[in-house]
């Protein structure tokens, strides 16, 4: 136990994860998406790119799952495939990527990342063209790409249903399934290029416990017609994490 917890590094830094995974476990659990642009710019603090990226996926194995069953039941399966289809494609160039770049720059890359998409989400631009079957799966290989280089899947989907006529809850639904199967796809890529750290993983799965019960209290708060509120909470949260993340902190 204390060598998985010693991954974190310090117990500030450790502190830092607990919040970040219990803040981006309420997020999820409510709007179905939200828990890596918070999760992963305090993860680029406290660990190496590679590292940072096993703790997310390790972490969001476990949260999503009190929320599966009834987003089974309202999401759109062949959507959710049809992303899949290209996020498989796409990942394993993204993580290929990550193998390339310094701490630093990653540190900057993924809150930079994060901050321009938030600035997107807040100023309401969405893509406003036909959804069909290809731009899902390009969709999806965008996320798989970000996934792989930056551990940060959700956004390029969030616009795309943002602009569909879809219910909120089938909205919802479908970022979550999204989400969880691109965690697992990325936990098996890790696992088969060699890349995993297993205390690292014993971390993320020790955090996915918080992250768990974030997650279905998250649930127990969704409500369409609070959505205006608790976006603005959420776009506070998210800035607030891309800043924590910036290696201007680390001196």
């Amino acid at each position: 136990m204390h060598d998985i917890l010693a991954a974190a590094g310090s117990d500030l830094d450790l502190i830092w994860l607990l919040a970040s995974v219990t803040v981006g476990g309420l997020v999820r659990g409510f709007a179905g998406f939200g828990s890596a642009m918070i999760i992963m710019p305090v993860a680029t603090s406290v660990l190496p790119p590679v590292q940072a990226v096993i703790f997310l996926a390790a972490t969001e194995l476990l949260g999503p799952l009190p929320n599966l069953p009834d987003a089974i039941r309202t999401g759109g399966r062949r959507d959710v495939g049809l992303l899949m289809l290209g996020v498989v494609f796409a990942m394993p160039l993204g993580l290929w990527s990550l193998s390339y770049i310094s701490p630093e720059e990653f540190g900057w890359i993924v809150s930079g990342i994060v901050l321009l998409l938030l600035v997107l989400l807040m100023t309401g631009w969405r893509y406003s063209g036909p959804l069909g079957a290809k731009l899902t799966v390009a969709t999806g290989a965008v996320g798989g790409f970000m996934t792989g280089f930056a551990g940060i899947a959700g956004p390029p989907v969030i616009m795309l249903y943002m602009a569909s006529k879809l219910p909120i809850a089938m909205i919802r639904a479908n970022f979550l399934l999204y989400l969880l199967g691109i965690d697992l796809v990325l936990f098996a890529m890790l696992w088969v290029s060699d890349l995993l750290v297993w205390t690292v993983v014993g971390l993320g799965l020790l955090m996915g416990i918080p992250n768990l019960i974030a997650n279905a209290i998250g649930a127990r708060f969704f409500d369409p017609s609070a959505e205006r509120l608790f976006r603005s909470v959420a776009y506070i949260v998210i800035a607030a994490s891309a800043i924590v993340g910036l290696p201007l902190w680390k001196g």
